[in-house]
């Protein structure tokens, strides 16, 4: 004998309309103001700032440590007499020849490392000799190859950026799904076509993270690099001016300059990588 399941009534319950409610109820403004990243990131600088300027008041010595006040008063006396922009002038202009050299240079490596197996040979060979190198140590060799001028200093950021360029391009590269790969090999690709048709804009976020690295490590050795090579000539970007105002005891302006790195490197992490994530692998959905 087969049992059949009960049957269940069927009904209809009437929901009560919902009153004083809007679906798009918008949110308080604190909360609102709050949601933006910028606003969050500037209150926190605020607040540094402030510590700052109570920390300097509380050491009440302003040879050891200006006060936020102090040195905004000589930043904004050394922009006005253009001495500071000079300076940056100088700096970003040395930075940017060394920058671009050894970025090319990182790219055509990773890419003979993608096509030969002499490539990648050379290129982990290479890396593992120069990568643990400090680039500032090379500053003495390239005094005395190349002498007192800007080539010495564009060597050594020529030797900060390729070598971590170079590593996180071709884990980009190798990192490339089959699928691309075979696509490229189907439409009859192949060398610098290739490269650049499927390898390039596939391995794109390793490549803007390599550029990145890159940027932060020659910015550094460069104001490294000019505290050393302004104990030798009067002429000079930001690691001179901090080096002269150093010696002659301007502590305020050394703050100064040192306020003028961190603005610089804010500015090119904020504006430029970051529009170049946006329009790039943001757009694409490569990155979130």
């Amino acid at each position: 004998m087969r049992i059949q399941p009960p049957l269940r009534p069927e009904y209809q319950r009437e929901l009560a309309p919902l009153k004083d409610f809007t679906l798009n109820q918008p949110l308080p403004l604190a909360a609102r103001l709050w949601n933006q990243t910028w606003l969050r990131k500037l209150v926190l600088l605020a607040g540094l700032l402030v510590l700052w300027e109570f920390a300097a008041r509380w050491q009440n010595n302003d040879l050891m440590l200006p006060g936020f006040l102090q040195t905004f008063q000589a930043f904004r006396d050394d922009i006005a007499s253009g001495e500071l922009p000079h300076k940056m002038v100088v700096s970003l202009g040395t930075l940017l020849k060394g920058y671009v050299i050894g970025s090319l240079l990182a790219l055509a490596l990773s890419a003979l490392a993608v096509s030969t197996r002499f490539g990648r040979d050379l290129l982990g060979t290479l890396t593992s000799m120069f990568n643990p190198l400090p680039a500032i140590a090379l500053l003495p060799l390239a005094l005395l190859w190349f002498g007192l001028g800007e080539k010495s200093l564009v060597f050594v950021l020529i030797h900060s950026v390729m070598w971590p360029m170079a590593l996180n391009t071709y884990s980009g590269f190798l990192g490339v799904s089959e699928t691309l790969r075979m696509a490229g090999r189907n439409y009859g690709l192949s060398g610098f076509r290739y490269i650049n048709a499927i390898l390039i804009p596939a391995a794109l976020p390793s490549i803007i993270s390599g550029l990145k690295i890159g940027w932060a490590f020659a910015w550094r050795t460069l104001i490294a690099a000019e505290l050393v090579f302004g104990a030798s000539s009067g002429d000079g970007g930001l690691g001179w001016y901090i080096f002269q105002n150093r010696n002659e005891l301007y502590t305020d302006r050394v703050f100064a300059g040192l306020a003028s790195v961190i603005i610089i490197g804010l500015l090119v992490e904020g504006l430029v990588f970051s529009t170049l994530e946006k329009v790039t692998v943001k757009r694409w959905g490569m990155q979130r």
